[in-house]
């Protein structure tokens, strides 16, 4: 079972979980678990480049960028020449030789790659209402994660593979949640740009402050109830291993009202997510 099939639990049908019962949750979801130690390899003073000018023109023109709520995709305003430069770019990636790179230029890469993917996905299958209703055929399945779409240096990948089987075993770092885009309007945003290595620290510290200062991130009612997102619960482990860390974690990005707000918070309440397409 895979994140996108923990909300079949309890309070599923609403995309809440309170935290009584996040725990069954939590079990559901994937681990961070290495699928090949080839994925390890890296080049630390390799210089080349990836060049994911084609993923910038298309994210240009069809993201849409909301200050005010989440950033959503004109699906169905794609047309076959951007369905052609997406394919061809996607190829390009495939074409790429990963682990000749330095750390930061894969991260940008595996980033791209698997929001690229997801893009894919969804025109291939539009119109859908949610991404869970895309399951390639597989019986009881919920979502497109677990099908082989990509191959990179000779490996069929998936997007579980490359998200919890590469991404997460390998840089550990927690701000890539905020990075992967799973084209759900509980997902954090889809950047209206590529992940590039020369400014990919601060491209995830903006996602992390824009999707914690979101309500999809966090919301406080004056009683002090405090609703995170799901993913805090599904990757605790990943934002530190407990409801603490989390909290703490979320106050480091949070504004100077949020931050006051969960100044004296201990605990949180329960979790939401929203499972509808990020369509304009």
């Amino acid at each position: 079972m895979h994140r996108r099939d923990v909300l079949r639990g309890i309070a599923a049908s609403a995309g809440l979980a309170t935290a009584g019962f996040a725990w069954i949750e939590r079990l559901a979801a994937p681990p961070a678990s290495l699928i090949d130690p080839h994925w390890t390899r890296h080049e630390a003073a390799a210089a080349e480049r990836v060049d994911h000018g084609r993923w910038a023109g298309l994210l240009e023109r069809y993201v849409v960028v909301d200050p005010n709520g989440p950033n959503r995709v004109r699906y169905a305003a794609v047309d076959a020449t951007d369905r052609a430069a997406l394919a061809a770019y996607l190829e390009s990636l495939e074409a790429t030789t990963v682990t000749a790179l330095a750390r930061p230029e894969q991260l940008a890469f595996w980033l791209n790659l698997y929001n690229a993917l997801t893009i894919a996905v969804v025109l291939d299958h539009y119109p859908v209402e949610s991404i869970r209703d895309i399951t390639f055929g597989r019986r009881r399945a919920s979502g497109p994660w677990r099908e082989q779409l990509v191959r990179v240096e000779g490996r069929r990948l998936s997007l579980d593979d490359i998200e919890h089987g590469i991404v997460r075993p390998v840089f550990a770092e927690p701000r890539i949640h905020y990075a992967v885009n799973c084209a759900a309007i509980g997902c954090p945003d889809l950047q209206p740009e590529p992940f590039a290595a020369a400014r990919l620290n601060a491209q995830l510290d903006r996602a992390a402050t824009s999707f914690v200062n979101d309500p999809r991130g966090v919301i406080v009612t004056t009683g002090g109830d405090v609703t995170v997102s799901s993913i805090y619960n599904w990757f605790q482990a990943d934002f530190g291993g407990s409801e603490a860390a989390v909290l703490d974690h979320l106050r480091a990005y949070a504004a100077p009202a949020l931050r006051t707000a969960l100044d004296d918070v201990t605990s949180i309440r329960r979790y939401a997510y929203d499972w509808r397409l990020n369509a304009a």
